[in-house]
């Protein structure tokens, strides 16, 4: 979890493609495991800036990795001796760090007199709460890990194990609200799924399950979900409750086994219960917003789905909804963090880019909806629907455009985007009207 690597945010490719600096080339041949290679090249950006953090910490990594941890501790502990910097200790931290037998009060000792040096550095009390925490020092972790987190707001890396610490130590609503933040920040791929993990750790809804139980909740679990039998399931849990009252998750499974009967009125009874239950937990507001939203109840959906994301900010699901209820409300801010946060969990997925375009064009921001569009179209070139969006965004463009110039250059990017609808689909009468409207304004 420390982690002794290249900053993030280094851009990607082999010598063949690009001529690389020497940072960057410091960092292949770290990732192809020849750290003398990286050495030199470290070593002078280390000399040119020494304050630099990121030069710093791959310095570090790759004298560990060349086997020369003991003889770069002691010249780091030189150096301090002659002059005492921040950035020497924390190398000298990172190197305890990589050893067991100091990831410890050495690693903490060192980390602790760079932050004496430097206290405004944010990534100093990062490391230092870190080495607390992979120490399972809980509580010594937080105030690091806090003051970090006040320092770099904009760093989502640095609440994951913030927010690890807070459940460690009982502060399970701080962990929640520590990864609210996280999704909020435009995490990477490698942190949201730290987050999902920490989240299921959180709100694992069989933590305290009784072990007495557990045959008739699987056996219940698979007339619902994989034999499709919601009347056997609901006997199964029901035999569980008679003896188990207050277990919230066979509350919400009764519930979905009544929705999946269609009988509305137990099924909002179980949700609402298995809520009063356990009202922290995410899944249950989620529950019942499906089934409001079900029922066309907007407003009673859209008000559980943003308790349910609340509780669980790596709902998926809910964030969707609750982006969709928003904009048809004609709440473009509010739907615009829906799914610019959904964007963030799932980079990937189509349906969320999308709305999220769809969102920007409204706001009429439109280079943001060409970006959302056309990350999808270099991903997926065959996909004619967004290729028609873009086509339809420049449409727009070009008819609003009050500068000859500006409506020349949407135009033709328009018909550009435009006719490769028509090549695949010749009889779309969108993109036939489109390209109607921009030869009528010539």
């Amino acid at each position: 979890m420390l982690g002794l690597g290249l900053l993030t945010g280094c851009k990607h490719g082999s010598s063949q493609e690009r001529a690389l600096g020497p940072q960057d080339q410091a960092r292949v041949y770290l990732e192809q495991n020849q750290p003398t290679k990286a050495l030199p090249l470290l070593e002078e950006l280390h000399a040119n800036a020494p304050d630099d953090l990121g030069v710093a910490r791959a310095l570090t990594e790759a004298q560990v990795k060349a086997g020369r941890a003991d003889a770069w501790i002691a010249e780091l502990q030189r150096r301090n001796g002659q002059n005492e910097r921040a950035v020497n200790h924390y190398m000298l931290g990172l190197a305890y760090f990589s050893r067991a037998s100091d990831a410890g009060a050495p690693a903490v000792a060192a980390f602790e007199r760079a932050i004496a040096l430097s206290p405004q550095e944010p990534e100093f009390h990062y490391r230092l709460g870190i080495a607390h925490l992979e120490s399972e020092q809980y509580t010594a972790a937080l105030a690091p890990l806090r003051r970090a987190a006040e320092l770099a707001p904009e760093r989502a890396g640095i609440r994951l194990p913030l927010a690890k610490a807070l459940h460690r130590t009982g502060d399970s609503a701080g962990a929640v609200e520590a990864l609210n933040a996280v999704v909020r920040a435009s995490p990477t791929p490698g942190e949201v799924a730290t987050a999902r993990a920490l989240m299921n750790q959180i709100a694992d809804p069989f933590a305290a399950f009784p072990k007495a139980a557990e045959g008739k909740l699987e056996e219940g679990i698979r007339l619902l979900q994989e034999l499709d039998i919601p009347q056997q399931a609901i006997v199964a849990f029901e035999e569980i409750l008679q003896d188990y009252p207050d277990l919230a998750v066979v509350h919400a499974l009764l519930g979905l086994a009544y929705q999946r009967l269609d009988d509305a009125g137990r099924a909002v009874d179980e949700f609402k219960q298995a809520i009063e239950l356990a009202p922290r937990d995410g899944k249950n507001h989620f529950y019942l917003g499906e089934l409001y939203l079900s029922r066309q109840r907007a407003d009673a959906a859209r008000e559980a789905f943003a308790k349910a994301v609340a509780f669980n900010p790596l709902l998926d699901g809910a964030w969707f909804r609750l982006g969709d209820l928003q904009l048809d409300r004609r709440d473009l801010p509010a739907a615009r963090e829906a799914f610019r946060v959904l964007t963030g969990l799932q980079p990937d997925s189509v349906p969320a880019r999308g709305k999220l375009a769809l969102v920007y064009q409204l706001e009429g921001d439109y280079p943001a909806a060409e970006r959302e569009l056309r990350r999808v179209v270099e991903k997926d070139p065959e996909n004619v629907e967004f290729t028609l969006r873009l086509g339809l965004l420049f449409t727009e463009r070009a008819l609003q455009a009050r500068r000859p110039e500006d409506r020349r250059t949407a135009s033709e990017e328009a018909e550009k985007w435009l006719q490769k609808v028509l090549e695949a689909q010749p009889d779309n009468a969108m993109a036939s009207r489109a390209l109607q409207q921009l030869k009528a304004q010539e």
